[in-house]
């Protein structure tokens, strides 16, 4: 019987999504696409799982899409990529802005925080992946690259937003119009990524911080303020005060709110419930 393309695991209250075709460093296809979007939702509908690491099988965090599906694509003059595109999955939250509704781009929607670990190369598809995640923890050594102008194609799937956000323009410009390769040190430099590790203190180093969040954070919380972050663009600054202002009211009226007091009042671990 053959493996899932898409392994789930949970542990101490985090959900550990493994992309699972190391023989094709984990490329991305169709099915995988359906696994990935299917334990998303299964972390994001359990109570218990308050936070997510996403990460590879093998020597790669994902290499882009499957050559094999690009190929069969030049064949058909683009139609399968473009038809399984343009008809996609029902929105995961439909509640959620429209910027969230597409294909690739509902990662924003899930209300607890992603962490990517991403342990070797991470290209295209792979990267448009990665900077949906909250936070980008990554293996020193990894490779980076856009891919997309040296495969004859454009900045697909919403990283012509998410990529200047975290890089500023002329570097996220030099980074698709090249395409060139860049390792995880230069990432860091950049903004793409937030941590390097060696090698093998990567999954322990995302496995501690997302322990943290789920120790120690009140899950409402963090919901809110993920939510926030990712519509700040779409805000002025007074729409962005009105909404804070907003939240905070509801805050206080929560249960999170009197445990995040009594926690600390009392001296002893919190207790959040997420309501």
């Amino acid at each position: 019987m053959n493996e899932p393309d898409v392994l789930y695991d949970v542990a101490d209250r985090i959900a550990t999504v493994t992309l699972n075709r190391p023989e094709r460093m984990n490329a991305f296809t169709a099915a995988l696409g359906h696994q990935l979007r299917a334990a998303m939702r299964r972390a994001t509908d359990d109570p218990g799982v308050r936070a997510i690491i996403l990460t590879g099988a093998g020597r790669g965090f994902c290499a882009g899409a499957d050559m094999d599906n690009l190929s069969a694509g030049t064949a058909s003059g683009g139609a399968n990529f473009n038809a399984e595109s343009a008809a996609g999955p029902a929105p995961f939250d439909a509640s959620s802005s429209p910027d969230y509704q597409t294909p690739h781009s509902y990662f924003p929607a899930i209300p607890k925080p992603i962490i990517a670990a991403i342990n070797g190369a991470c290209a295209g598809l792979g990267l448009v992946y990665a900077l949906y995640c909250d936070q980008r923890f990554a293996a020193a050594g990894a490779k980076f690259t856009t891919a997309f102008a040296r495969r004859g194609l454009i900045a697909e799937h919403g990283i012509s937003h998410t990529l200047p956000r975290l890089v500023g323009l002329s570097k996220a410009l030099d980074l698709l119009v090249s395409a060139r390769k860049f390792d995880a040190d230069e990432a860091l430099r950049l903004g793409v990524v937030d941590q390097v590790l060696p090698p093998d203190q990567l999954m322990g180093a995302a496995r501690a911080y997302a322990l943290d969040l789920a120790d120690n954070v009140s899950p409402r919380s963090m919901a809110v303020i993920k939510r926030q972050l990712w519509a700040v663009d779409q805000q002025t600054m007074r729409q962005a005060i009105d909404v804070g202002n907003a939240e905070m009211q509801l805050s206080f009226g929560s249960a999170d709110f009197k445990e995040g007091v009594a926690h600390f009042v009392e001296k002893r671990p919190a207790r959040f419930t997420g309501h």
